[in-house]
């Protein structure tokens, strides 16, 4: 008999199908990377050598490969020279792992002003913001902005383009209020700000706004009692004279008015809604407002009547209340 013929298996071959992909796919799905390890892909092929160059996203997040934020910060520097004018559509930055002798040599973003005509999108996180850098005009594409445990030390936050910014827990140590100037605004949080509040001008396009007010040392009537601001009649308390200074412009209410739907949280003592309320506009468009115990203490419930009194077609409201020793507990 003759001897039974085996046919060869054949041979396996990779096929790289990210390869095969557009460049410009290749670009997108760079900027999802952090920017160490985009960068790395350029050992893949000769084809990969310059595709990171290009990514349209940075993601400058924590500290791998380097022993110091010093080495990162150099790092970032030689990616942006190499980077040259590449389109950039979303950038983010955040250092959770670093010491105090680090601070100085990263986490200040001073002047100039950024400017991209394609950047989207824009996170930070831990950093310190000082001089022009939130001043987006030359940023016509900005559409989002986080901020995030990070320390503001600027006049004035500028967009014409922002329709998105949340600002949760950073400070800024100014003696002025930060102004917001977001004209083109959408939906707005801020969550814990420590220090001034800021204030926020007109946002006629707001549909949404989510504000937790922190427990600040400017801020806060220290003769509070019972729901009633001293209004600066004690001398020692010299906070309250931004509370009763006759002043006609609102803090935070008066651009909120065209808003859909409304969170307003704030501690006790913060006499900024109060101070608001002297001035409160009308919320035609309010459909659901959420609000803490703070609006409902005082001399027949004063802060709930007259906001309530203020929003004609409202059609869900929600108390959040929140007893010591208690969990919360939600009124609709």
């Amino acid at each position: 008999m003759a001897p039974r013929k085996y046919k060869k298996a054949p041979r396996s071959t990779a096929v790289d199908r990210i390869g095969d992909l557009p460049d410009e796919i290749v670009h997108h799905i760079l900027s999802f990377l952090p920017a160490q390890e985009a960068v790395r892909t350029s050992v893949l092929a000769r084809r990969w050598r310059h595709l990171w160059r290009s990514a349209t996203g940075l993601r400058i997040v924590g500290i791998e490969g380097a022993d110091t934020v010093q080495e990162l910060r150099q790092f970032v520097d030689h990616l942006l020279i190499l980077r040259g004018h590449a389109e950039l559509h979303t950038f983010e930055i955040g250092i959770s792992e670093f010491s105090q002798e680090d601070v100085p040599l990263f986490l200040n973003l001073y002047e100039p002003p950024l400017v991209s005509r394609h950047l989207r999108a824009l996170d930070l996180e831990g950093v310190r913001l000082q001089g022009a850098f939130l001043d987006f005009t030359s940023c016509p594409a900005l559409e989002d902005l986080k901020m995030k445990q990070s320390h503001i030390y600027l006049e004035k936050i500028v967009s014409r383009s922002l329709q998105r910014l949340s600002i949760i827990g950073c400070s800024s140590d100014m003696y002025y209020r930060i102004s917001i100037s977001t004209p083109c605004l959408i939906s707005f949080t801020l969550d814990g700000f420590q220090d001034k509040t800021p204030l926020l001008e007109s946002t006629p396009l707001l549909e949404t706004a989510f504000v937790r007010l922190g427990c600040d040392y400017y801020d806060t009537c220290h003769n509070y009692e019972d729901g009633l601001f001293c209004g600066a009649n004690d001398s020692s308390c010299p906070n309250c004279l931004a509370y009763n200074d006759g002043m006609s412009k609102t803090v935070l209410l008066g651009a909120l008015y065209n808003a859909k739907h409304l969170e307003l949280i704030s501690t006790s003592e913060m006499f900024i809604f109060a101070r608001d309320l002297k001035w409160c506009p009308t919320f035609n468009k309010l459909k659901t407002l959420l609000l803490n115990e703070y609006w409902c203490v005082g001399p027949d419930f004063d802060a709930l009547t007259c906001i309530l009194k203020h929003s004609p077609v409202l059609e869900k409201l929600t108390l959040q209340l929140v007893s010591e020793g208690q969990q919360a507990h939600k009124w609709k």
